[in-house]
């Protein structure tokens, strides 16, 4: 922990990850593609003890880009990981941190917002998610935020699968981080012969 009380447990996540949220199989990912296994990132962020750890860790790397006013991303992933960075945020002296939301599609009642939240244009921001294969969420949160005159600092994310997604964000001139890899929890990549 920090001198301010936060402090991000690595292998505390690494521990919750492997118990709550990994499963081996055969799946068909958000991505389209089919795998051994999969990681349902929603059974460590909707826990208390998953909360508290990965709220720990965005605002860990979060401490790199200053200049990050808001942090967000593509409902459902990011709902709960935006939640749980916001309510630590205080504690870790980011009291004025501010989150967002990114609606599939635009919503068709009220102000049909696809961003909600307090986000003004011409913001620095950081999307959040908690699984990432090629990066596709991400880059729709991305897309929407520089649509209403935002600027992505970061994507930061829970887990890469390490299967396109850092590539992804590379060749859109984005930073990328994730506080884990699929390595860490001891299974390896598709396709990386392992």
């Amino acid at each position: 922990m920090d001198a301010k009380g936060v402090g991000y447990d690595r292998e505390r996540l690494v521990a919750l990850l492997k118990r709550d949220s990994l499963r081996t199989g055969t799946f068909t990912l958000a991505s389209g593609r089919t795998s051994h296994y999969y990681v349902d990132g929603r059974k460590v962020t909707l826990s208390a003890a998953g909360a508290a750890v990965i709220g720990a860790g965005v605002l860990e790397r979060l401490a790199g880009y200053p200049e990050v006013v808001a942090v967000g991303g593509l409902t459902m992933g990011a709902d709960p990981i935006v939640g749980a960075t916001l309510a630590l945020a205080g504690a870790s002296g980011r009291d004025d941190l501010r989150g967002f939301l990114v609606r599939k599609e635009a919503k068709a009642h009220g102000t049909g917002n696809r961003v909600e939240g307090p986000l003004e244009p011409g913001a620095t921001v950081a999307i959040l998610d908690d699984v990432s294969t090629t990066g596709g969420s991400s880059i729709q949160a991305v897309e929407a935020v520089e649509a209403i005159g935002c600027r992505v600092a970061v994507v930061i994310v829970v887990l890469d699968r390490l299967e396109g997604a850092a590539a992804a964000f590379e060749a859109r001139g984005l930073r990328f981080e994730s506080l884990l890899t699929i390595r860490d929890l001891g299974v390896e990549p598709i396709g990386s012969g392992g």
